[in-house]
């Protein structure tokens, strides 16, 4: 293997920014900042998530971000700071440095990810199973 995730990992958090839960918490509910929540739904309808989240599965990333892409989201064309956070930051955490190559401005991830959040005791929605 050339190169592993710990590699990944590495070179993503040296070129993104990293929001501390503790400033996450503070920027719920404000009408600039949107959390994309890029958990599988399966996660999501397990587990929770932050209110008001926007829920992003990781695997159609890029194609919602692209203005371009048959699948883009408007939400993502928006002049909003997104924080993408997934279970733990790693998916996050190359997420971000993916849409940061994209082009998309003013994107962080959440340092810790849900995990983190619940353990600080932030807000957590229930998703019902459609």
């Amino acid at each position: 293997m050339r190169k592993g995730y710990k590699a990944l990992l590495a070179e993503a958090e040296a070129v993104i920014q990293t929001v501390p839960v503790t400033e996450a918490l503070a920027l719920h509910g404000d009408p600039g900042t949107v959390f994309v929540d890029l958990r599988d739904p399966r996660e999501i309808q397990r587990e929770g998530k932050i209110p008001g989240a926007f829920s992003c599965p990781r695997g159609m990333l890029e194609f919602w971000v692209d203005p371009e892409s048959p699948y883009a989201k408007p939400v993502f064309q928006e002049e909003k700071r997104f924080v993408f956070y997934c279970a733990s930051a790693w998916r996050s955490a190359l997420a971000t440095r993916t849409v940061q190559e994209m082009g998309l401005g003013n994107v962080a991830h959440l340092g810790g990810g849900f995990t983190a959040w619940k353990a600080a005791g932030g807000e957590v929605e229930t998703v019902e199973k459609k």
